[in-house]
């Protein structure tokens, strides 16, 4: 059997950058995005550079923000 080690902050840095690059794709800035999901400026920082864990309800503002299924925020390349 397989088991799959998950190392939290990586996972963290991962969403953190899914999100930094859906936003610019989308052409926002930091604080459009923030403001687009009704959460502070600094909330947005924090999370892209995956220095704290966002929690669901942070998530599934960002996501509705991009107009993106928050799946896809966990889908990381290597």
């Amino acid at each position: 059997m397989f088991v799959m080690t998950i190392n939290i902050d990586k996972i963290d840095k991962k969403v953190g950058l899914n999100i930094r690059l859906e936003r610019i794709k989308k052409g926002l800035s930091q604080e459009g995005l923030a403001d687009i999901s009704g959460i502070a400026r600094s909330t947005m920082g924090i999370v892209e550079r995956g220095e704290q864990s966002p929690s669901i309800q942070t998530l599934a503002k960002v996501a509705n923000a991009l107009n993106v299924d928050i799946y896809k925020l966990f889908i990381f390349e290597d």
